[in-house]
């Protein structure tokens, strides 16, 4: 104990604090939570990566490394988008971490993935949920390849996506990764859904996302145009992701 007189009481105090912060200097810091994996998100023809920004607050928050991903998909075709665009954007994020590359894709995004994965296979790669996915083609890009000025609008891809055997998605054979479909059954364009046979969110028929191979398969009351932005699917994207199922017991999903 220090018992010294005038200013050295001041002076024994400070060597006092100084001790104690070296002591707990020594102790070491709780280390950050590790990260759950890695999330690239893929926006879906003629939208941004504006779109899928809910869903990367979301994954954010639940303890993901979020890769949000823009691509100018009215541009190029989807073999050019894969190449070119995907594949460069994988090696800047995920070619040195050892951690899971979760995907969560919107529309078309879901088919460049698939083309990009049955033409250079990803390590790590961990599972997808793919939203409003065109896995077998849409009727409606079928009914704008013969609408010159709405095919000049979209770009080279949507043509691409029809549901005839040279389509790109009829090429892709079964799914080999770890898949969870969600498809609405809402639209927000009767004019389209005019030309969709049975179910559909708007653009694509609720049939049509489904893909061989897949994991889970959900139906949501949700449009085309919106899914990626609702609550209750970006739940069960993070459901899947953590769990590889969706989750049943929600009044909200069929």
């Amino acid at each position: 104990m220090c018992r010294l007189a005038g200013g050295g009481w001041i002076w024994c105090h400070r060597v006092a604090v100084l001790i104690t912060l070296s002591l707990l200097a020594c102790v070491e810091s709780p280390s950050p939570p590790q990260s759950k994996g890695l999330v690239v998100l893929l926006h879906g023809l003629g939208r941004t990566d504006l779109s899928m920004l809910r869903m990367k607050s979301a994954l954010a928050d639940h303890g993901y490394r979020v890769v949000n991903v823009d691509y100018p998909s009215t541009q190029h075709s989807i073999e050019y988008l894969a190449a070119e665009e995907l594949g460069p954007a994988l090696e800047r994020c995920c070619t040195t971490d050892s951690i899971p590359v979760h995907f969560v894709t919107h529309s078309m995004g879901g088919i460049v993935l698939r083309y990009y994965l049955a033409t250079r296979p990803l390590e790590h790669l961990g599972r997808v949920v793919m939203l409003s996915p065109p896995n077998r083609g849409s009727e409606l890009a079928d009914w704008v390849a013969e609408n010159p000025l709405l095919q000049r609008v979209l770009g080279p891809s949507v043509e691409q996506l029809g549901t005839d055997s040279a389509s790109v998605p009829s090429q892709l054979g079964p799914v080999d990764f770890e898949l969870g479909v969600i498809a609405g059954n809402r639209t927000l364009n009767p004019l389209f859904s005019r030309v969709i046979p049975g179910a559909d969110d708007g653009k694509v028929a609720v049939e049509n996302t489904k893909v061989e191979g897949m994991a889970d398969f959900l139906i949501v009351p949700h449009s085309h145009t919106y899914i990626m932005m609702n609550e209750d699917v970006i739940y069960q994207v993070i459901y899947f992701l953590e769990n590889g199922r969706f989750r049943r017991d929600t009044a909200s999903v069929n």
